[in-house]
């Protein structure tokens, strides 16, 4: 196949992963996707297992589990039984050992602690197979330069395996719940302090962040005051999964900065979680991501 044509049959791919994401919670029939990407019902299953290797079903099923975890570790007020419905199983315990087949935990015990390294290994297959037809390739004019205000935060440090951010995320999400700041009117950071793929995992560091205008006080949450100082940055809008940040701060790094001639300012990398999984599909996570300027 011409390197164009490649490219048209993985858009039509790519149009059945992001209908996939936007209606997971309805049947999903061979039938109703080999028609989104315009193929024959016939071959379509075996094109997807081909392109993906894995098949349509097991991949479904996988992106259902992934979004019921997150909902499991990080919504504590939905209902295993509500969570089990809307991925598709009609009795929790099926719903259970589902579940407990792919991540080695009952939905009762990942809520209560999470075991993620197990977990890492099941899901990462979801962001290989996405990685196949959803290469992140950007280009210069999807930059743009702005002039950041300065931001009061609380910030919450992870220092440790990366793989277990999520034990550092839910602290982080209980206690901004205590404080009243939900994401729909106090912006959420990130701070990039470390590249988990330059460092050793004892050695990795990242901020979780939310803005508040409100006096914040060092505590036994492990939260403590802090400031995004005020200065230019380019800016570059990342939609979709959020899991590998990795392309597009390459992107701005090693091909937009040369280019640009610009200089950078002292303060790390930085994210703002515009929308995020699981509150969209996650085809629709918003990410900005920010690099300081002088």
């Amino acid at each position: 196949m011409k390197p164009t044509a490649v490219s048209r049959y993985h858009a039509r791919m790519r149009r059945v992963l992001d209908h996939i994401d936007a209606h997971l919670s309805e049947a999903l029939s061979v039938e109703a996707l080999s028609e989104v990407a315009a193929f024959s019902p016939f071959h379509f299953q075996r094109q997807f297992s081909a392109l993906f290797g894995m098949g349509v079903y097991r991949y479904i099923q996988l992106v259902r589990l992934k979004r019921a975890s997150y909902r499991l570790a990080f919504r504590e007020t939905e209902s295993i039984t509500e969570i089990a419905l809307d991925s598709g199983y009609e009795m929790s315990e099926a719903f259970s050992r589902a579940f407990k087949q792919r991540t080695g935990q009952t939905p009762s015990a990942f809520r209560s602690e999470p075991d993620w390294i197990p977990w890492q290994a099941t899901f990462g297959s979801i962001n290989r197979t996405r990685r196949t037809v959803m290469t992140d390739s950007f280009t210069d004019d999807e930059v743009s330069v702005i002039d950041f205000p300065e931001t009061p935060i609380a910030i919450m440090e992870h220092r440790g395996d990366p793989a277990q951010i999520g034990d550092t995320l839910r602290r982080f999400i209980a206690w901004r719940k205590r404080m009243g700041l939900s994401p729909q009117t106090s912006a959420t950071f990130n701070l990039l302090q470390a590249d988990p793929e330059t460092c050793a995992p004892e050695d990795f560091r990242m901020g979780i962040c939310v803005a508040t205008k409100r006096e914040v006080v060092s505590d036994e949450n492990g939260i403590s005051p802090g400031l995004i100082p005020a200065g230019r940055c380019a800016v570059l809008r990342l939609k979709g999964s959020s899991d590998d940040l990795r392309p597009a701060a390459t992107f701005l790094y090693a091909d937009w900065l040369p280019r640009s001639g610009e200089e950078l300012r002292d303060f790390p990398i930085y994210v703002q979680r515009v929308t995020f999984f699981p509150e969209v599909p996650e085809n629709e996570a918003i990410t900005d991501i920010f690099l300081p300027l002088k």
